[in-house]
């Protein structure tokens, strides 16, 4: 079930109603009705993938009560585990990839080869739950948390809908201990999880939706297309990337507020960030601290020289990477941003920035504004390699950029203008909302003004959208 589809708008409400009308009152029929209904929302792809949730929370609750009962023997459970999650995420995801480069290896060496592949469906948002899991059981072993005997709480914990399949990816010691207390119907929390509601629906129809047409069809046949609208491709990519992968977390967050439950942030401005190093700290916030806390620290973090910290850095990347895909381009892309990683760490930059930029003022400084400029088109390139089918596109894409008509009129000037006018106001209000928790937390005490501008987003979320266009991330 997709949030931009007309099922999970009669879904939402009749959850809504029964979780606080019918169950408030039993936590325990209140978690278990949570996970039926993240089982119902997962289950509309394929009720068939609801088998691989199941045995992963399963697998994640039974060795955090092994790992924490039988210390001695707490690192053989841990991982069994992590073998067992990972082999089912690597068998969905990765064998027919590793497979296919593995016999083509071996004909570079003049021999043939004849493995079977796999014809295998990637279950949605497999690589988000399987991480989730996996945190808990490594968290018990690290002694960060105890172990749950409620095992409805912990399936509430794994499956919990509104950031199932795209994140953010939530730790057991955030969002367990909010599974296992009573929660109470909070009024203002309500209202202000609709507005980041509507604010995500903003970002992903009014933006994210919209460029992907304009960006499919460029990417698609780029060697047709003149370099200045290969530039505007690449901006707009880079614009529908943030209004869809940020539009679902906001949707998210903002859900999980009408449910009692506060999710982390994921995503904190990253368009403005003033290097690259920032921008990480700003971008799939979960999934980055994950890396950090789980692969980068134990690996040895910086505490061994800045060359090991170089290491570290570039394995997190590249594994970063291939999180994305079995794709050689999102490993290109994980190693492009390791390599603008180093010279950071090599000066100290990568700790520069942990203010909000132009804090207290109304505008940038000049400096200011020329980092935020150098970062935001580092990364734009990042982004033809992320969006790119193949390293030959990506290469093709970027090479052909630079020629004469980079000085042209772009191909469908109309429809580029329209697209510039939805970023500009998305940007605009980001960045007069920068100290906020969100782009509609709006402190404005007029209700008719709030209101007179709710109902305008409404209208134009309604007017801008078509067919629904599946969320990136999904696919991860």
């Amino acid at each position: 079930m997709q949030f931009n589809s007309f099922v999970f708008f009669l879904f939402l409400p009749i959850v809504f109603l029964l979780y606080w009308g019918v169950l408030q009152r039993n936590l325990r029929w209140q978690n278990a009705f949570l996970v039926l209904s993240s089982y119902v929302f997962y289950g509309w792809w394929d009720w068939r993938f609801l088998i691989l949730i199941a045995f992963t929370s399963l697998c994640s609750w039974w060795s955090g009560l092994l790992i924490y009962k039988y210390k001695s023997n707490s690192l053989l459970f841990l991982w069994l585990n992590i073998g067992i999650n990972l082999l089912i995420l690597g068998t969905f995801k990765y064998y027919n990839f590793f497979v296919s480069n593995f016999v083509e290896a071996f004909v570079l060496l003049g021999f043939s080869l004849h493995v079977t592949s796999l014809q295998l469906i990637l279950p949605v948002g497999i690589s988000f739950y399987t991480f989730q899991a996996l945190s808990y059981s490594i968290d018990i072993y690290k002694k960060k948390i105890r172990p749950t005997e409620d095992y409805i709480a912990f399936f509430a914990y794994v499956s919990f809908f509104p950031q199932l399949v795209a994140g953010p990816i939530e730790r057991a010691t955030n969002l367990l201990p909010q599974l296992l207390k009573s929660r109470s119907f909070k009024y203002e929390e309500a209202v202000d999880g609709c507005r980041q509601i509507l604010w995500g629906f903003f970002k992903k129809v009014l933006i994210a939706d919209n460029c992907a047409v304009y960006v499919d069809t460029v990417f698609s046949d780029y060697t047709q297309y003149n370099a200045s609208t290969l530039w505007f491709g690449a901006l707009m990519f880079t614009f529908q990337i943030y209004g869809d992968f940020s539009g679902y977390s906001d949707i998210a967050i903002g859900t999980a507020k009408l449910f009692g439950i506060r999710l982390k942030k994921n995503f904190n401005l990253p368009y403005f960030s003033r290097n690259v190093a920032e921008f990480w700290k700003r971008w799939h916030i979960s999934l980055n601290t994950w890396f950090v806390d789980y692969v980068y620290i134990p690996l040895g973090g910086g505490r061994n020289g800045k060359w090991k910290k170089i290491r570290n850095t570039i394995i997190i990347f590249l594994t970063s990477g291939l999180w994305h895909g079995a794709n050689w381009t999102y490993v290109l892309w994980g190693l492009y941003h390791a390599l603008l990683f180093v010279p950071l760490i090599l000066t100290g930059g990568n700790k520069k920035y942990n203010n909000i930029v132009a804090e207290g003022k109304r505008v940038p400084s000049i400096r200011e504004f020329l980092n935020i400029l150098i970062t935001f088109v580092l990364i734009l390139f990042g982004w033809i390699i992320f969006r790119a089918t193949s390293i030959s596109q990506a290469y093709g894409y970027m090479g052909k950029m630079f020629d004469y008509s980079s000085f042209t009129t772009p191909n469908d000037p109309l429809t580029l203008i329209k697209l510039l006018v939805f970023c500009s106001v998305l940007t605009t209000n980001e960045w007069f909302q920068r100290q906020r928790d969100h782009g509609l937390d709006l402190k404005i005490k007029s209700p008719v003004a709030r209101y007179a501008i709710y109902f305008t987003m409404l209208f134009f979320i309604i007017a801008g959208s078509g067919n629904p266009v599946t969320f990136i991330y999904f696919q991860f």
